[in-house]
C-alpha cells in the first residue's frame, strides 16, 4: 500500500511588506504633523510634563509685556478678535489648541488673561515649558 506524500503549505509570513507599510505610515505622519516654531529666543519655565499637543495658534508673552500672535506683534485687546476671526462660530473648536509661550518671570496674571480668552472662545490653552534638567 503506497502512501502519498502531501504537499505541506508553508505558514510563514513575509515581513518585508509589513516594514514597507510601517515606513510609509511613518512618513505620512511626519509630513502631516504640525511643529511649533518659536522665532524669538524665550526662556521657558521648566516642567516634568511630557504632554505634546497640536498647536492651532501661538501666543507669545515677553518679560517687557508685549504680546504676539503666531510670531506677529499684537496687543492684548486685539488677540481675542484675531483668534475669533480665525475660527468662525460655526466651525468645530474641540480640536483647537492655543499654546502660550511666556518667558520665565512673566507675571501669571498676563498668562491668565490669555487663558480667559481661550475660555471665552471655548478652546484649549496649554503653556509651553522646557524639560527639567537633572
Amino acid at each position: 500500500m503506497g502512501l502519498k506524500n502531501r504537499n505541506k503549505v508553508s505558514a510563514e509570513f513575509s515581513m518585508s511588506s509589513l516594514t514597507d507599510i510601517i515606513f510609509l505610515l511613518l512618513i505620512f505622519f511626519m509630513l502631516t504633523s504640525t511643529l511649533v516654531k518659536i522665532t524669538q529666543p524665550v526662556d521657558l519655565p521648566e516642567s516634568d510634563s511630557k504632554t505634546v499637543a497640536p498647536t492651532s495658534a501661538l501666543v507669545g508673552i515677553t518679560l517687557d509685556g508685549t504680546y504676539s500672535l503666531n510670531n506677529k506683534p499684537t496687543s492684548l485687546a486685539s488677540i481675542e478678535s484675531q483668534l475669533r476671526s480665525e475660527w468662525p462660530s460655526g466651525q468645530a473648536r474641540e480640536n483647537v489648541t492655543i499654546t502660550i509661550v511666556a518667558d520665565k518671570g512673566v507675571p501669571f496674571e498676563k498668562v491668565e488673561r490669555i487663558m480667559e480668552v481661550a475660555g471665552r472662545l471655548r478652546v484649549r490653552a496649554i503653556i509651553a515649558t522646557k524639560p527639567r534638567q537633572g
